[in-house]
């Protein structure tokens, strides 16, 4: 066999294929078999378009057999501006079941959103439990209770784009809990009656603005925490004593510097006695060479001296009997 002749067989075979991917036949003829109206050349410029064709035919006729009315050019357009259709159109046909209001806008709307379309219908149909994280609070007699929650909700289908979700609902929900408990004057009360909690965060509107309808909150477990309003005045007797020890502190070492100041002033005053003492020898010699002070008077001056001197001790041995 000639080269050109093989030549012209591979052409005519990637020609063959090449024509078989941009006219898909086989998906037109499984449309056209299944009631939906789609052309080849619709077909061949989602090719172009970059558009998976089996991706539209098979929602199509999904979506067709289920009875809802969408068309290819709808589901391109969602395709292209990064949508999920085979979720939007599982989405529309359980809603659809389930007597819930949902149009194709609003289920592309929420597509494009970020959230799971499909899931929130679901969770329209049967609700879903979301568990908090333990939330402490303290009662007015400062006993800390630490409570977890049960919170069923279902899906807002109408807050779904732009409301807030599950975070926001544990976060209001926590912030509840916490309010009723801190409100109970007693810790016993909120033990004995936990559905009270329940009853006063529902009253609250927590749902508000959020992605989800409150049905129910359930007061899973009750633990009892420390006891704050006794470590708190704990701490408290503890902080005024350390105050009491830092003045005590202070008054003693005021007392020992008034003491050394004594001391010091005590020392002073006797040396200068020490200095007068040492002038008197001065003195006396100074009157005898003057002549002011005879032999007679100095000895009479100290016989006073020591009749002064036995007084004082014949005293101090009749206080010390």
């Amino acid at each position: 066999m000639e080269p050109s002749i093989i030549a012209i067989i591979v052409a005519g075979v990637i020609g063959f294929f090449a024509f078989l991917y941009f006219v898909p036949v086989n998906l037109w003829i499984t449309a056209i078999f299944s009631g939906v109206r789609i052309s080849l050349f619709e077909l061949v410029f989602m090719r172009i378009r970059r558009v998976p064709p089996s991706t539209i035919v098979n929602s199509l006729i999904t979506a067709t057999k289920a009875g809802l009315e969408v068309t290819s050019s709808d589901l391109e357009t969602h395709y292209l501006a990064g949508g999920h259709v085979p979720s939007v159109i599982k989405a529309l046909i359980s809603a659809n079941k389930a007597n819930i209001k949902l149009s194709f806008k609003q289920a592309t709307a929420i597509d494009l959103a970020g959230r799971n379309v499909f899931e929130a219908v679901q969770t329209s149909v049967n609700p879903k439990v979301i568990n908090t994280p333990p939330v402490a609070a303290v009662s007015q007699d400062g006993i800390q209770l630490i409570a977890k929650a049960r919170v069923t909700v279902k899906t807002n289908i109408a807050q779904l784009v732009g409301g807030a979700g599950e975070d926001t609902i544990i976060a209001r929900v926590g912030e509840g809990i916490v309010t009723s408990i801190g409100s109970s004057q007693n810790h016993k009360e909120v033990l004995e009656n936990p559905d009270g909690i329940s009853k006063l965060v529902l009253e609250k509107g927590l749902d508000a603005g959020t992605a989800f309808e409150i049905l129910s909150i359930d007061i899973a477990d009750i633990d009892i925490g420390e006891n704050i309003g006794a470590k708190l005045q704990t701490e408290q007797a503890q902080a005024d004593l350390k105050i009491a020890n830092a003045k005590a502190e202070e008054r003693r070492a005021m007392a020992v510097a008034n003491e050394q100041e004594m001391i010091a002033k005590a020392q002073e005053a006797r040396a200068k006695v020490i200095e007068a003492e040492a002038e008197v020898p001065k003195a006396l010699a100074a009157a005898f060479s003057s002549g002011n002070l005879g032999v007679m008077d100095y000895y009479r001056m100290k016989n006073i001296e020591a009749d002064t001197d036995m007084r004082g001790s014949i005293a101090k041995g009749g206080d010390s009997a």
